[in-house]
């Protein structure tokens, strides 16, 4: 379980530093779309057949940073409506 969330909170680093632009996204934000991210590359990764799911392989944590990518996206456009409409 601690290997879980420290493999969530670096996977949502990488995913932050790779997407361009200022993220306006605490500690524990990053940890939580780091944490689905990773739960996002090892089903992919299971489905493939290159591992188990909460098993760490490198296709699962190559998805599962791209995974994390886009859930940063998502996060930051439904904030940026939020602040838009208030």
């Amino acid at each position: 379980m601690i290997g879980f969330i420290v493999a969530g909170l670096i996977i949502g680093a990488l995913a932050r530093l790779i997407k361009p632009g200022k993220q306006n996204l605490g500690l524990l934000a990053t940890l939580l779309l780091g944490l689905v991210g990773s739960i996002i590359g090892g089903v992919i990764a299971s489905l493939i057949g290159t591992g188990r799911i909460f098993e760490l392989n490198v296709f699962g944590f190559i998805v599962a940073v791209i995974a994390a990518v886009l859930l940063i996206g998502v996060a930051e456009g439904i904030a940026s409506r939020r602040k838009v409409t208030r």
